[in-house]
């Protein structure tokens, strides 16, 4: 058997029709490869069945541990507090929904064992409705924009970490589909490869368009405390000077207009003082991102109760 450990990391919620199925694919994958693995699954705040379909499954196999939140406290937490019980040296995440196939992990360890830090999948063949594969392929084009990590699928939940990147993780909120980003943040190795993507036969999907107001303002967030977390005064002082002397000149052209300039200015100021407000919220918002970010992660959940070898974890 490989003496090298690996943990698959496993948020559910409301999943427990896919659960036991899930863990035998994932059982049989380590059997076929000779692994060692570990399997924690986060149950955030689910209100069916599952917690006790995760409690059966320990009783019955010691590989299998639970932890279940009090209430729901997103995938980002659920992901935080699998990690802090994680002992792999290397460690898994994906859905509990069955589309990204466990049989693809042995190709993902394949890329970390050439040199890479974090292995992510690609939907490459994503099969799941229109209006949740279009606003994604957008958002992944804004992340690369934005934050110079150019994947195809960041939002993949099929993904696989070198345990010391984990230390240098710390998300809240959804927060989850920037994971990518933040490792490459911290200098460590980031790519991606084609993988199976299967359709949802169980379970009902958590995001599409509804998602994307907020995956924006999340971007937005992520952009800043990657590029500005120790020096945010870098990117809103100089929009606030920007500001000023926009508005010095403003003042100025109508101040000493002859010919008309205030009547073919006159929108200008107004536009201005419309987007005003609305830049002062932006800011304050980020501010207040980059705060909550630096709150202790104990605060981001509650544990109800923990199952199999995730008893004795603190």
């Amino acid at each position: 058997m490989n003496s090298r450990l690996i943990s698959i990391v496993v948020p559910v919620c409301n999943e427990e029709e896919s659960l036991e199925r899930l863990a035998h694919e994932i059982r049989e994958v380590a059997s076929s490869n000779h692994w060692n693995v570990e399997i924690v699954f986060v149950d955030d705040g689910s209100r069916d069945a599952g917690w006790s379909k995760i409690v059966a499954m320990a009783h019955r196999d010691t590989s299998i541990g639970g932890i279940r939140f009090k209430t729901n406290a997103g995938k980002a937490a659920a992901l935080m507090a699998g990690f802090a019980v994680a002992r792999g040296d290397l460690v898994f995440t994906m859905d509990g929904d069955l589309q990204d196939p466990p049989q693809e992990m042995p190709r993902l360890v394949d890329m970390i064992d050439q040199g890479y830090d974090v292995v992510s999948g690609w939907k490459q063949k994503r099969l799941d409705p229109w209006h949740k594969v279009y606003p994604s392929r957008i958002f992944n084009k804004l992340i690369g924009l934005l934050t110079g990590v150019h994947l195809h699928d960041h939002v993949c939940g099929l993904k696989c970490y070198r345990r010391e990147v984990l230390k240098h993780l710390r998300i809240h909120g959804d927060l989850h589909r920037f994971l990518c980003v933040f490792a490459a943040a911290n200098g460590f190795r980031v790519t991606e490869i084609p993988t199976l993507h299967r359709p949802r036969t169980t379970g009902v999907g958590k995001y599409g368009f509804s998602r994307f107001g907020k995956g924006l303002v999340d971007l937005l967030t992520v952009w800043l405390t990657t590029r500005f977390g120790w020096r945010p005064q870098h990117l809103l002082g100089v929009v606030g000077l920007w500001l000023i002397a926009i508005n010095l000149l403003l003042f100025l052209a109508f101040r000493f207009s002859r010919s008309g300039l205030f009547v073919r200015c006159g929108w200008v100021p107004g536009l201005v003082a419309t987007l005003m407000p609305g830049l002062i919220l932006l800011a304050i918002g980020l501010l207040a991102a980059l705060n909550v970010a630096r709150r202790p992660i104990e605060e981001l959940y509650v544990v109800a109760e923990r199952a199999g070898w995730c008893v004795g974890e603190a």
